[in-house]
């Protein structure tokens, strides 16, 4: 009795893509992303002052003006000065669908400085201004 060799055997060749692996990698990387996201720090490095009394700040605001301890300051992420402080935010809210500013001003920065800031901003036409600060968890008396 002798057997033929056959190319067709009852074991076929899978000719298909493998995904198990692809799905793998894709979501280890995905759960690197959903813990890094949170911890990169938007804008400009600003030690911010403690609030109790504080609300929730949207995720994403638009126009954003930082101030620095040295007196630095950043409409979103373009340089700013005194002089062109007005010009820069005014274009900011042409394109901004919230007509708020946050302002984002170091804890240490005087309070005289930030009056002749907010007089700009009240002459570039901002009628709401939040204040972004820390949450303080405990009350000091």
């Amino acid at each position: 009795m002798s057997h033929a060799i056959s190319g067709k055997g009852d074991s076929e060749v899978v000719s298909e893509i493998n995904v198990v692996p692809l799905c793998d990698v894709l979501l280890v990387l995905l759960i690197i992303f959903m813990i890094a996201t949170p911890l990169i720090q938007k804008g400009v490095d600003v030690q911010l002052p403690p609030a109790l009394n504080s609300i929730q700040m949207p995720d994403n605001p638009e126009v954003v003006l930082s101030v620095k301890e040295d007196g630095t300051m950043f409409v979103n992420q373009d340089k700013a000065t005194l002089d062109n402080l007005q010009l820069l935010v005014e274009e900011a809210f042409l394109i901004a669908t919230d007509p708020k500013l946050y302002l984002k001003a170091d804890g240490k920065l005087e309070y005289g400085n930030l009056v002749e800031i907010i007089n700009i901003l009240k002459n570039a036409g901002v009628e709401i201004v939040g204040i972004i600060t820390e949450v303080k968890t405990e009350r000091i008396d």
